[in-house]
């Protein structure tokens, strides 16, 4: 029987996809949900999976062809049985080479021989394996559980005397002014559509800055004091993050309007708390949601951040993960950032950043202390936001913070 193989059903919000990466070619044996293509859209990498074993008949598409929500891109026939001897073999008999002639086997065929551990693998890292014909047994991952990075290519790359720009994406080298080389390379989808947000958030919306500092020292103490047990019981370490997302979800019940966006001329307060935690990565910053935040635990929110900075890195969030919220978190602390201003994420109306950890000075019933001080700044939309609530906001937070009880509580 043919099956037919088409493109996932996207958002109202993502118009079409790009075939990014075909991971196997007409006559390929393959096995049922098994990774066929690499679609890129505005917002994630999805993988369309085979839907049953079977031979890969037909090739609709091209890598590199701009497809639709449930447009065709290949079919599968499943009449064909997969031989036991060769799970991954091919439509043509195999060809027992000559003893004299017998070499060591391509590094592309021993990746063919291990596609369990290539499922692991992102597609930004499968892209560079397959095109760079590397033997993934050979590179060590200093990912998590040992899983192989793009870095990790990209340096096994450069040690094996390979040109490592080819890697990063098509390009061409072009003398620039004065004579000097220049690197010329096309944006991915997602670059492009985060450029196009920025501007359009910048543009269409009032967006001011207010700022404030936190001492952190409560929240340290508290985490220090906790962390064993807390790892302990629940598997995980507890971080930063949890405490910011819980402080926030107290200060939004307190003002409304700042969970809230403008549809028209509507302003539409909602009624549950979904947080955006923005997550870098390699093709460009990605915001997954966490939703109803206020009804979670620490110690989920801690699972929830990991498990999508994860799926981030791998390229698997999936469209539903990245879709609505109502207020955004970002923390450039991690990079080293001391101060900056957030950009707001459309159509939600403010976004809380969060930067580093320093020791300062600071001034405590008329003595002089050290502090571990962070700045915050939250960027709003002040066409429903009013300075004097996103300045009380902030302090809700900066209180919640400096005294965690306040969280147990809820005061």
């Amino acid at each position: 029987m043919l099956i037919e193989v088409k493109v996932p059903v996207l958002s109202e919000s993502v118009a079409d996809a790009t075939l990014a990466q075909w991971h196997k070619k007409v006559g390929d044996f393959v096995k049922r949900d098994e990774n066929l293509v690499d679609l890129e859209t505005d917002k994630v990498m999805l993988e369309v999976v085979a839907p049953h074993d079977g031979v890969l008949a037909e090739i609709k598409h091209e890598s590199g062809a701009v497809v639709g929500s449930g447009e065709v891109l290949a079919v599968v026939d499943s009449s064909v049985e997969l031989p036991a001897e060769e799970p991954e073999g091919k439509l043509e008999p195999e060809v027992v080479a000559e003893p004299e002639k017998e070499e060591p086997a391509p590094a592309a065929a021993v990746a063919e021989e291990q596609p369990a551990a290539a499922m692991n693998f992102s597609p930004a890292v499968r892209k560079l394996i397959a095109e760079h014909k590397l033997d993934a047994t050979a590179i060590s991952g200093t990912g998590r559980d040992g899983r192989i990075t793009k870095a990790d290519v990209l340096k096994h790359i450069q040690q094996a005397g390979q040109p490592a720009a080819a890697a990063v994406a098509p390009s061409t080298t072009e003398v620039g002014a004065g004579g000097r080389p220049e690197q010329r390379v096309p944006m991915t989808r997602l670059r492009t559509r985060i450029a196009e947000r920025l501007l359009e958030a910048q543009q269409s919306t009032a967006m001011l800055t207010t700022f404030n500092e936190i001492n952190m020292q409560p929240v340290m103490d508290l985490r220090a004091k906790y962390q064993e047990k807390f790892q302990k019981k629940h598997g995980i370490k507890l971080g930063f993050m949890s405490f910011f997302i819980k402080a926030c979800c107290e200060a939004l019940k307190e003002y409304p309007a700042v969970n809230a966006s403008i549809d028209g001329n509507d302003i539409v307060y909602h009624g549950f708390f979904d947080m955006g935690v923005a997550v870098s990565t390699e093709r460009g910053l990605v915001v997954p949601i966490i939703r109803d935040a206020d009804q979670m635990s620490l110690a989920e929110m801690e699972q929830a951040v990991v498990e999508y900075a994860g799926k981030a890195r791998e390229g698997k969030l999936s469209m539903e993960d990245l879709s609505g919220g109502t207020f955004s978190l970002t923390n450039g602390g991690t990079f080293g950032s001391l101060l900056s201003t957030p950009i707001l994420n459309p159509p939600q109306s403010a976004i809380l950043g969060m930067h580093k950890i320093e020791q300062r000075a600071m001034v405590e019933n008329g003595e002089i202390v050290a502090r571990p001080m962070m700045y915050v700044a939250m960027s709003y939309d002040h066409r429903i936001i009013d300075g004097k609530e996103a300045v009380s906001f902030l302090v809700k937070v900066k209180e919640v913070l400096e005294d965690p009880a306040r969280l147990l509580l809820q005061v």
